[in-house]
């Protein structure tokens, strides 16, 4: 039976590392957005006999053949054992392994660091050859990896903020940032409140109702901080309907928060997604900062009326002006990627066009950051201090999973998908956006270059 071992380090003490693991979120914080998803659980944190249900997501799970591990099945997975501050197990239950047991062991490391050694035992299905159990090994090394990069750059954050525990409302938690901000903040030893628009099915959820106005008070008058992410998915043809639906989705939810924040009597911190559209789609030549003049067009009305909706809120207000997120589990860089692996992707846009870019992970963190960092108020651009051009964009992401990048994608496409005015207002964009306000404040990415972001989200490298 295949054993497969890797061991890390951190300059964090073993009591801290070990707790991170024991708080809800961890597991999200792990598991690469495009490989599964969270569906259910843990039930009982890492205690023997929680269990946690997992959504394959990726066409081989990133470890095994199509066959076996198909888009949409489930992967059950129980805790088995605990020793407190040393190990932590868990089993398959059901899946799409043979047998599956991963013993996470914690020892005390150099300079009164923590070293883990993660061993898998691990066996796949009967196949017709050997090879899928040399891809599965590469994959587990790939997730590992990861996971490892992950782990470190987050206790890095928790080390820099020091953050006493916060109760955190936020809007918008099921999206793609708003798991990730949910598990990073648990992870942390916070408490996170959920917005939701259905009645609530555990204590850490609460109604709202934003197209009404609506929400629950007394949530709002327990939070300390506030973190708003809900609104329209930006994507898909830029209709009447939907462009109503974009802007109101984000002026009905300010608007409910920012009145509930203010009479709820207490400052309560809002950390507000809004976006680079500000600027407006071209901007040639320019270095935009959070100075610089907003620009015409669709979105940029948007993020005026969407900022302009949290005046009520009467504490600090911080808003992240969100570039491109890179992640595999969705947003721009998803439909993408199978062009590229395919061997048929190229830049989207004008080769020499600007595109400002953020990887799904530095987003999350800069949430917390925002919170956290007193002096942070008002708008802050939430990209990465190394923007890139499209074509530089799209050669790395190429080298990145070892394909060809020369096919510029032909115009009809997204027009077809976007219509010409989400065409207009998406793709052909040119926006050299300047992170030095968020790195002035003390902020530090865990991936500053597109190169790093790219081998990171996707868990590739020029080595495959």
């Amino acid at each position: 039976m295949p054993i497969f071992e890797h061991v890390s380090h951190y300059p964090q003490p073993r009591d801290e590392v070990f707790a991170w693991h024991t708080r809800p979120g961890g597991f999200v914080r792990l598991t690469p957005p495009g490989m599964a998803t969270v569906v259910e659980g843990p039930t009982d944190l890492i205690n023997p006999g929680s269990e946690i249900v997992l959504k394959i997501s990726h066409p081989l799970l990133g470890l095994v053949p199509r066959p076996v591990a198909r888009v949409g099945a489930t992967w059950k997975v129980r805790h088995v054992e605990l020793d407190d501050g040393r190990l932590f197990v868990d089993e398959q239950v059901s899946g799409p392994f043979r047998r599956w047991r991963h013993e996470h062991h914690f020892a005390d490391g150099p300079g009164g660091g923590t070293t883990i050694t993660d061993r898998v035992h691990w066996e796949l299905p009967p196949m017709p050859t050997g090879v899928d159990e040399v891809v599965a090994s590469h994959e587990l090394r790939r997730l590992f990896a990861f996971r490892e990069h992950q782990l470190r750059e987050d206790l890095a954050l928790h080390a820099r903020l020091r953050a006493e525990p916060t109760h955190v409302l936020v809007s918008g938690a099921g999206g793609l940032i708003g798991s990730q901000v949910c598990a990073l903040l648990t992870t942390g030893g916070h408490t996170v409140t959920r917005l939701v628009r259905r009645a609530p099915r555990s204590a850490d959820e609460a109604r709202w109702a934003p197209e009404r106005t609506t929400i629950d008070d007394a949530a709002v008058e327990r939070a300390d901080a506030v973190v708003h992410l809900a609104g329209e998915n930006i994507g898909g043809r830029f209709t009447q309907a939907k462009k109503r639906r974009i802007l109101d989705s984000r002026v009905d939810g300010t608007r409910t928060i920012a009145a509930a924040i203010a009479r709820s009597g207490r400052r309560q911190v809002l950390a507000q997604a809004s976006g680079i559209g500000a600027y407006g789609a071209r901007r040639p030549g320019e270095l935009l900062t959070e100075d610089s003049a907003l620009g015409t067009g669709f979105l940029a009305d948007v993020v005026r009326a969407w900022e302009e909706a949290a005046r009520a809120a009467n504490g600090r207000t911080v808003f992240l002006r969100t570039g491109i997120v890179l992640s595999e589990g969705g947003g721009a860089l998803a439909p993408m990627l199978p062009l590229f692996l395919a061997g048929v992707g190229g830049p989207l846009t004008n080769p020499r066009a600007w595109m400002s870019w953020i990887s799904l992970d530095d987003m999350a963190r800069a949430y917390l950051h925002a919170l956290f960092t007193p002096e942070l108020r008002g708008p802050v651009n939430a990209v990465a201090p190394e923007p890139v051009t499209a074509g530089e964009f799209a050669r790395t992401l190429g080298r990145t999973v070892r394909r060809p990048a020369l096919l510029r994608t032909p115009g009809l496409g997204p027009t077809l998908v976007l219509g010409a005015e989400g065409k207009d207002q998406l793709i052909e964009t040119d926006q050299r956006v300047d992170a030095g306000k968020l790195l002035d404040s003390g902020f530090r990415f865990g991936e500053p270059t597109l190169r790093e972001a790219l081998r990171h989200v996707t868990r590739h490298d020029e080595r495959g």
